[in-house]
């Protein structure tokens, strides 16, 4: 039996609470780069075990890229098709007149 994965389940397990959605954010605004856990934690406020968390989960499910260098870093995985929906859908949020976007 092939099991079917849920897109909805993954959505909720993915974005999760306002704190997994700003790092995941973040590194889709910056997808070019890689970002060490600490600069996650300073451009997002948040406290590094709340990142740590965020990251393992994000990694689990394929959406981030981790690098096994001293510090590690990470980087929004744009192979990911959930992600090439994420990162489009940000780009034509960004393209919508009167809205802040920064």
């Amino acid at each position: 039996m092939i099991k079917r994965r849920n897109i909805w389940r993954e959505l909720e397990v993915g974005f999760g609470g306002g704190s997994k959605f700003r790092i995941l954010l973040h590194l889709a605004l910056h997808h070019k780069e890689a970002h060490t856990k600490y600069s996650l934690v300073r451009a997002t406020g948040l406290r590094t075990p709340t990142v740590g968390e965020h990251l393992r989960t994000l990694v689990e499910l394929g959406w981030v890229k981790e690098y096994p260098f001293t510090p590690r870093t990470y980087q929004i995985n744009i192979d990911h098709i959930v992600v090439k929906c994420f990162i489009d859908f940000l780009e034509k949020i960004k393209n919508i007149k009167g809205l802040a976007t920064q």
